[in-house]
């Protein structure tokens, strides 16, 4: 039970800053709340890290620093699917990719969930898929899902998907420093792609601030994430967490004023049945 609260800790988390990190990169470019983002993630997850203590081994520091790659590349492609298309489809239908990847693998690697959980699996996939279903976008600009935005978002959930699965190998007696490592490398990566494409300019005004913001609801989101993958199945904490669109959509809803349709509506409802469904089996 304690692994179920944390992924949807995590969920919450996860979901509240793709929708700051997102809006922020309608104004400026996404790389440019990212460098902000990453860097100060990092120093807040070394300090959690230095005050609870870990075993720094050679493992911790690869397979976080490994983590830090696909996180680099997610959440680039991410917030760059986000900036340009309709934020209320991109963030559910990266989650599908989210949530298929870590339960391919944990089922691969032996993993077998009850027959309740299963069902509940299979109950939040559908529920993520219909909250993707027929959004709109009312906001001040046009944003559409275009063939660029479609890979960016196919990229980006494979990438977060891989991302579950390489710190689930991390050592428990590590702590949070898995974290910490993982963070660094994805900070440097993505500082070397800014200085690649020009883009290291730090953001300013309100894109800062929401930049600042998301970096703190990031961190406490990784903290629950690995927290829930040490407490529960990588197949079951992976699609729970992978339930993150939910908030995303909600306030794409009140802010953006984006369109909520009764199959979005549904598939929230189904959402809660599937975390019902997956606590108790």
């Amino acid at each position: 039970m304690t692994g179920i609260l944390f992924a949807l800790v995590c969920a919450l988390g996860f979901g509240v800053s793709d929708f700051v990190g997102g809006v922020a990169s309608r104004r400026v470019a996404a790389l440019r709340v990212v460098i902000v983002s990453y860097p100060l993630a990092m120093v807040l997850l070394a300090v959690l890290a230095s005050a609870i203590g870990g075993d720094i081994s050679a493992d911790a520091v690869f397979w976080g620093a490994l983590c830090g790659v696909s996180q680099a590349f997610g959440v680039w492609w991410f917030y760059a699917a986000l900036g340009s298309g309709p934020i209320s489809v991109v963030s559910p239908l990266t989650a599908i990719l989210v949530a298929g990847v870590p339960l391919t693998v944990g089922v691969v690697l032996g993993e077998r969930p009850t027959l309740i959980a299963n069902l509940g699996i299979a109950l939040a996939l559908l529920a993520v898929f219909l909250v993707s279903r027929d959004a709109s976008d009312a906001d001040s600009t046009p944003h559409r899902f275009t063939a660029k935005v479609a890979w960016l978002t196919i990229g980006s959930g494979l990438a977060f998907g891989m991302n579950f699965v390489v710190i689930a190998q991390a050592p428990h007696e590590a702590g949070l420093w898995p974290l910490v490592f993982a963070r660094t490398s994805a900070t440097v990566l993505v500082l070397v792609i800014a200085v690649a494409s020009r883009k290291l300019v730090l953001p300013q005004g309100l894109p800062l601030k929401m930049a600042l913001l998301a970096a703190v609801l990031d961190t406490i989101a990784n903290v629950a994430m690995l927290l829930a993958l040490q407490a529960s199945l990588l197949s079951l904490a992976g699609v729970l967490i992978s339930l993150y669109p939910a908030a995303t959509v909600l306030l794409a809803i009140a802010v953006l004023k984006e369109r909520v349709t009764r199959w979005q509506v549904l598939g929230m409802v189904l959402a809660v049945g599937a975390v019902a469904m997956i606590a108790t089996g």
